[in-house]
């Protein structure tokens, strides 16, 4: 019996009218520049775009003729009746974000073999810090098994109007356009690790590096979600107002400028940009021995807990407990998530946590001040550490 196909005729009515609603609001909301990419013309093509803010998809769609067909994670097909919608309306790739998923790239060939132009965010992640993120190298040997003509799509300006860590959006400007194209005849006498140093050098951007003013009043509110280690203090806590971030330890007060530099309202503040300052903490982290942490908690916050029934919904366990994080595991209530067993952890969107063991994946969410990375980056620490490649530097993202 033949497969129903993955294309719908459905799908192209809905991101016709979709994008005749989402272009203005784009332009209005994020002040983005879409060149539509003029060069398409009727071939179908694997986009390939850099991760930066939560309406990314968006922009390269606007972009492109027709519907596309995006590879999104678990996550987002994990939402009950909502994920059922979207994959009526739009039929989104899924794939298990934590493992090798073989049923992702048979379901990627299934949609290039029918003619539908596909779209990856190689990546996987949102940058924290205006910097590329960790790329799966597997991205190349995917693009050759779909032999489809790849586009490169570059955002941006996004980390300025639209930080990770952030809330709100700022008044600045962004783009988003082709920047180039691989054809399959280029790429079929690549190796696997040139393709992907080809993709890799044609997606990075570097924030800090492109200037431009981004304007809000809220513009250092929430980075606590990404800071938890002081240049002075080492491990602290950190809390925002306004412009302006401060440490609870040695009460340093740092501001965040519409130029995207920071500022020490007492002066002698190393760092220029939040990528240098999150560059120290990750190496503060790899030089700290976790395996000193294992009697008593780093830190200690409220989280709700849900157990993520992969593909169907999301089930809350209890919505008010304390998770403590040690050198070596997690507890939260009764549960002890063990590093050395735990296959994995990662942070969803501005502050959420996933937690992967063989039986179930669960989820926490704290307050809107919570930080979800300390908890990834020390897990990777403890593996890295106890593991025989102990130079490893790889935090998670």
């Amino acid at each position: 019996m033949a497969k129903k196909k993955w294309m719908k005729t459905r799908h192209k009515i809905i991101t016709r009218l979709a994008y005749l609603i989402l272009k203005p609001y784009s332009v209005f909301k994020y002040g983005i520049k879409i060149e539509k990419f003029k060069e398409q013309g009727n071939r179908s093509y694997l986009v390939l775009f850099n991760h930066q803010t939560a309406f990314d998809q968006f922009f390269v769609g606007m972009a492109f003729k027709g519907p596309i067909y995006y590879v999104a994670s678990e996550d987002l097909f994990s939402q009950g009746f909502v994920s059922t919608l979207i994959k009526f309306l739009v039929a989104p790739i899924p794939i298990r974000k934590q493992t090798t998923d073989a049923s992702a790239v048979m379901n990627c060939i299934r949609v290039a073999r029918e003619g539908g132009t596909i779209a990856i965010a190689p990546e996987g992640n949102r940058t924290y810090d205006g910097k590329p993120v960790f790329m799966n190298p597997a991205i190349a040997p995917l693009a050759k098994k779909l032999k489809l003509p790849i586009a490169l799509y570059r955002i941006e300006g996004g980390y300025g109007v639209h930080p990770r860590w952030s809330d709100v959006v700022r008044k600045g400007k962004m783009m988003g356009y082709v920047s180039k194209v691989i054809e399959p005849e280029e790429y079929k006498s690549m190796s696997n690790e040139e393709l992907f140093s080809v993709i890799k050098d044609g997606l990075a951007v570097n924030e800090a590096g492109l200037g431009g003013k981004f304007f809000h009043k809220k513009n250092a509110e929430c980075l606590e979600r990404v800071f938890y280690v002081c240049h002075k203090c080492g491990l602290s806590e950190f809390e925002s107002n306004g412009d302006v971030i401060k440490c609870k330890k040695c009460g340093e007060e740092i501001k965040h400028l519409p130029t995207k530099e920071l500022e020490s309202k007492n002066g002698g503040f190393p760092f220029n940009f939040v990528g240098e300052w999150y560059d120290f903490q990750c190496d503060f982290i790899n030089n700290l021995n976790v395996n000193d942490y294992i009697n008593a908690p780093i830190y200690t916050d409220k989280i709700a807990l849900s157990k993520i029934n992969v593909f169907k919904n999301r089930e809350l366990l209890n919505a008010d407990l304390t998770a403590r994080l040690y050198g070596n595991k997690i507890t939260v209530g009764e549960l002890t998530f063990d590093f050395s067993v735990i296959n994995a952890v990662t942070v969803l969107g501005k502050n959420k946590l996933n937690i992967y063991t063989d039986d179930a994946l669960y989820q926490f969410k704290g307050d809107k001040r919570f930080n979800a990375l300390k908890y990834m980056n020390i897990y990777y620490r403890y593996k890295n550490l106890n593991s025989e490649e102990i130079d490893e530097k790889f935090l998670g993202l």
